[in-house]
């Protein structure tokens, strides 16, 4: 499947079959994500791969009981991980200075960018993926979990296994709504109209809003999804565990 194809196809899939993947095919699964830009070519993440039944069972649990983390063969999580790089620093003399919030976000950039190639390249071997928000709900647990040191904070998941379903494409917004040419060009009252008007006309927004019994679809994502109390108080868990893996120094 041509790479074009493979992007344009992608679906998040939440059933798989039990189905092992062929070690070699991980590998190169897991080698394709190492190819993906870096800083610097700093590479300052890591990828903890989870096969085993028993630590799946533990991670399912911290990732709100989502059933695709039992089903796939294999979940991935990847950190922002900076330990690896300050130790290497000490041992060739040189004094590391990434105990700060900007270091911590480059680390977590170069584990998205690593963690997507994996997707694509997953999903270029006929793979089902999914990534699972809750990783940064849980960060502090899921760090305990699997053992992470000072310096390495997970910030995304991939479930990765055959797919058992086969979703219609998801919407998107269309072309007018993301690409700005030279300069941001701030959207009018009609070019918010327009931009939603698709996805907003769709039968399962009008089943969300029967269900939900609220009027919009915005409303949705503001009041039950995604609402400020539930963002206020994951960001203030997530900081935590940043700061205390030694990303917050201000000195």
């Amino acid at each position: 499947m041509d790479t074009i194809k493979t992007l344009m196809e992608h679906r998040s899939i939440r059933k798989y079959k039990n189905t092992p993947i062929p070690e070699n095919i991980l590998k190169q699964i897991l080698e394709a994500s190492f190819r993906a830009s870096t800083t610097g070519n700093m590479q300052v993440y890591s990828i903890i791969v989870s096969q085993e039944k028993e630590m799946r069972k533990k991670l399912w649990e911290l990732h709100f009981k989502q059933d695709m983390i039992l089903q796939a063969p294999v979940t991935l999580t990847f950190c922002a991980d900076f330990n690896r790089f300050n130790k290497w620093c000490k041992q060739r003399k040189a004094e590391p200075g990434y105990d700060n919030f900007l270091s911590f976000f480059t680390a977590a950039i170069d584990a998205l960018l690593a963690a997507q190639n994996c997707a694509i390249a997953a999903e270029s071997f006929g793979l089902g993926i999914c990534y699972l928000g809750t990783v940064t709900y849980m960060s502090d647990k899921i760090a305990e979990l699997l053992k992470c040191p000072e310096g390495v904070v997970p910030v995304a998941t991939l479930v990765v296994g055959y797919p058992d379903e086969s979703p219609e494409l998801t919407d998107r917004l269309p072309y007018k709504g993301i690409v700005h040419h030279e300069t941001y060009h701030d959207y009018s009252e009609d070019d918010i109209n327009e931009i939603y008007r698709e996805k907003e006309a769709l039968p399962q927004t009008a089943e969300l809003l029967r269900v939900n019994e609220l009027e919009t679809l915005a409303q949705i994502f503001a009041q039950k999804r995604y609402a400020k109390k539930d963002n206020v108080f994951f960001s203030k868990q997530f900081l935590k565990v940043i700061k205390d893996k030694g990303f917050m120094n201000n000195d």
